[in-house]
């Protein structure tokens, strides 16, 4: 269960507390799917990070917490993506989010 990086609500709790949008990036043989979460009671995002490995055990961990600014601006780059479930996607967005890390 995600909570709030800030004040630790969660979504199953509070209607203040919901994912925005996802991304998802092959990186390094690994699929990694990062979820930005906005609390509307902090005003401040929470990212989520998935780590799919392609040899190993999954993990998962929190960023955060993120500024409004911050978030709104990597949700708007995440918007521009047609696809943004799709790890092996190359769009401009997806090469900035990722940087030159995509597989």
């Amino acid at each position: 269960m995600v909570t709030c990086a800030k004040c630790h609500i969660s979504a199953d709790d509070s209607k203040d507390f919901h994912r925005v949008v996802s991304i998802s990036g092959g990186v390094m043989g690994d699929e990694y799917i990062e979820s930005l979460y906005y609390c509307n009671k902090c005003q401040c995002y929470t990212v989520e990070v998935y780590r799919d490995r392609f040899d190993g055990p999954d993990s998962e961990f929190i960023r955060g917490p993120l500024s409004r600014k911050d978030g709104e601006a990597l949700v708007t780059l995440i918007s521009q993506c047609e696809k943004p479930y799709d790890k092996k996607c190359r769009c401009p967005a997806h090469r900035e989010y990722f940087g030159s890390w995509l597989d």
